[in-house]
């Protein structure tokens, strides 16, 4: 055993690894023998294939290079493929967001969409074929040269002439901003989807809606069953022609029901209780529950963790189905007593597994890394509450250093850093990263914190953001770093604060609002509200009316709380990290930030990446990033990063 600085501890983990090992899978879905599922490719700059196993069982393309089979439906994306009966796969391709039709055997795809007037202007998301096969039913976003977009559920012939003949594609139904999770009944005389207006996210208010398939083939009757601007509904799923199943927190947490459509729509529930069947959607195709053969629904819920569940709506009872330490659950494709299930766990590596019903007996299809570094690497995940302002619980998981052949010396404590997610509705649970072994292996600790704001803990808690965005969040983190230092778990002289995207934005007003941190990074983050609330992409475009307040009103609110403007309280360094071709967070929050540092003088970095977006995909960035990151703890906390290159920051006085 090495007595040596936290910190300076060597690793077999490198930041290629990172980019090399890692490769994401999700989407599973059963076709004929095979499974098949999306997978993100770094070393092919981020390429999102289709693939499957062969008689080998190894993993090979279904979708071959270039093709990339992303959509960028309210630019997060989501499902964007689906394979038919007969093997071949329709997907949107990322660089025109058309539809295309690869067919098995064939060399290149067929389009099935038309091209649009604006590049890559028609985008298609959750693509699902009608019953006889013929039509593909998807969520349409339509964008006008002079800006305007508009949705709606669209159906495409599969055979392709529609591609050069745009009167081919039919329109079903529209009339709101945004709309998602469209079914067909089985009669197929009804059609049930999710719908939502700005400035509402989807987890502040959504409705339930149905309209009936008239004499001439149109859907002109429809009505809206449940749901307001203050309840979120979500993932509906016939039980019959007749009754729905739907995601509803009108109690205050997500739960589940079902509502007749024949007569007055009532809710009524299928097991109430204080957790969540559902998550914040920002992608779609997302599934929370699958209805079972025998009429029983596979479940996830959550309270911090994922737990897994069969839930009978005949007796109201909830089976749990063991899965071990496995807490981070995404449903994927249900056939015949099994489930395709892409979970992960506090040391169980994150991938897409069948699992056998009732049994829970699994086997891997495909892990998210080829391989994990040897468990005694990985830090064990520790769930730890701290105590918050005004008597609020913060929940956060924590990661202590961990490596067999180090030990710090006698008195020595570890500098964390915390880690702050995006959104800010979203969350985290324990998992096996080889991202955050990267530094736990090294000697720092990281805390993962879900502050006030994040999903997963029932509405009040998400609802603690609301006009809060830059304070609530910030008291949450500080809170959660100074319970480790008084517990004496971490250095309070070498506590860092990194987050991307709304976590970026954390990150800033952290360093410009409290003395808590040594040092910041932040990706892609949120620095500004004017301009950004200009600039930023239509889905999130009224997003800030909730965390901060509607414009013009809430303006004084809007320049008081960017961290661009409070500079002045800023008093250590910080690293910026950026994608260039970003639609979400656009380059200029970042520059306007650095120019901030300049004209203080604060010592800092700026690093932008040509081609990458919101999110880095491509092997060289994150190897880059993540050797800057580590390098720049290094300088701010005092210790060696060997085999990593230097971060060169810039001074006032250089």
């Amino acid at each position: 055993m090495t007595t040596a600085p936290y910190g300076s501890w060597t690793s077999p983990i490198t930041a290629a690894d990172l980019a090399s090992k890692g490769h994401p899978v999700s989407g599973g879905q059963f076709l004929g023998n095979e499974v098949w599922w999306t997978e993100l490719r770094p070393a092919e700059g981020g390429r999102q294939a289709v693939r499957r196993l062969d008689a080998d069982g190894q993993a090979i393309d279904v979708l071959p290079p270039p093709w990339n089979a992303r959509t960028r439906v309210h630019e997060y994306g989501g499902a964007s493929w689906t394979g038919t009966a007969g093997g071949a796969l329709i997907f949107t391709e990322f660089t025109d967001q058309r539809l295309y039709r690869l067919d098995p055997g064939a060399n290149e795809p067929v389009p099935l969409s038309p091209e649009p007037a604006v590049p890559a202007g028609l985008r298609y998301a959750e693509p699902q074929l009608s019953a006889d096969g013929s039509e593909l039913w998807c969520v349409r976003e339509s964008h006008a040269e002079d800006g305007t977009i508009v949705r709606d559920i669209c159906a495409i012939p599969v055979d392709g002439s529609a591609a050069a003949d745009s009167s081919r594609v039919r329109s079903i139904v529209s009339g709101s901003d945004f709309l998602s999770g469209a079914r067909l009944s089985p009669d197929g005389a009804r059609l049930a989807w999710i719908a939502w207006n700005h400035p509402q996210m989807p987890w502040d208010g959504t409705e339930l809606r149905v309209a009936e398939r008239g004499a001439d083939g149109s859907w002109t009757t429809v009505r809206t069953l449940a749901g307001s601007t203050t309840e979120s509904l979500l993932q509906p799923e016939w039980r019959d022609s007749d009754t729905l199943y739907v995601i509803s927190d009108r109690t205050g947490w997500w739960n589940l029901y079902s509502v007749g459509v024949t007569a007055e729509p009532k809710l009524v529930p299928l097991y109430p209780v204080e957790a969540d069947f559902g998550g914040p959607m920002w992608t779609l195709g997302g599934s929370w529950y699958r209805p079972l053969a025998d009429g029983r629904l596979l479940t996830v819920r959550t309270f911090g963790l994922d737990t897994l569940g069969i839930l009978d709506p005949a007796t109201g009872t909830l089976t749990d189905v063991d899965l071990g330490d496995q807490t981070t659950l995404y449903l994927g494709d249900v056939r015949d007593g099994e489930v395709l299930l892409r979970t992960g766990g506090a040391r169980t590596p994150s991938g897409l597994r069948r699992l056998q019903l009732p049994s829970a007996d699994s086997t891997v299809v495909r892990l998210s890394a080829d391989d994990l570094p040897d468990t005694s690497y990985l830090s064990q995940a520790q769930a730890m509450t701290f105590p918050g302002p005004q008597g609020r619980e913060v929940h956060a998981i924590v990661y202590p250093p961990a490596n067999p052949h180090f030990t710090a010396p006698d008195g020595e404590l570890p500098p964390y850093v915390a880690f702050v997610h995006g959104g800010p509705t979203a969350h985290v649970t324990p998992a096996a990263s080889v991202g955050t072994a990267y530094f736990t292996s090294r000697g720092i600790g990281i805390i993962d914190v879900n502050y006030g704001g994040s999903t997963g803990y029932g509405r009040e808690y998400r609802d603690r953001l609301r006009g809060q965005w830059g304070i609530v969040d910030v008291e949450d983190t500080v809170a959660a770093v100074q319970g480790l230092a008084e517990a004496g778990l971490a250095d309070p002289a070498r506590l860092g604060i990194e987050g991307g995207s709304a976590g970026g934005w954390t990150v800033l007003s952290a360093l410009t609002s409290t003395d808590a941190f040594a040092c910041g990074v932040s990706y892609f983050g949120v620095a500004e509200l004017i301009q950004f609330a200009q600039d930023t992409h239509d889905f999130e475009s009224r997003y800030l009316d909730g965390l901060i307040g509607p414009l013009p009103e809430a303006r004084e609110l809007y320049e008081t709380r960017a961290p661009v403007n409070n500079v002045d309280g800023l008093s250590c360094p910080v690293l910026l990290l950026q994608g260039l071709d970003d639609p979400v967070v656009p380059p200029s929050q970042a520059e306007m930030f650095r120019d901030a540092m300049v004209a203080k003088g604060i010592p800092h970095a700026y690093i932008a990446y040509e081609g990458e977006s919101h999110g880095f995909r491509r092997t060289e960035t994150i190897i880059n990033s993540s050797e800057a990151e580590l390098s720049f703890y290094g300088q701010v906390f005092g210790f060696a990063t060997p085999g990593v290159p230097t971060l060169q920051l810039w001074h006032p006085e250089a």
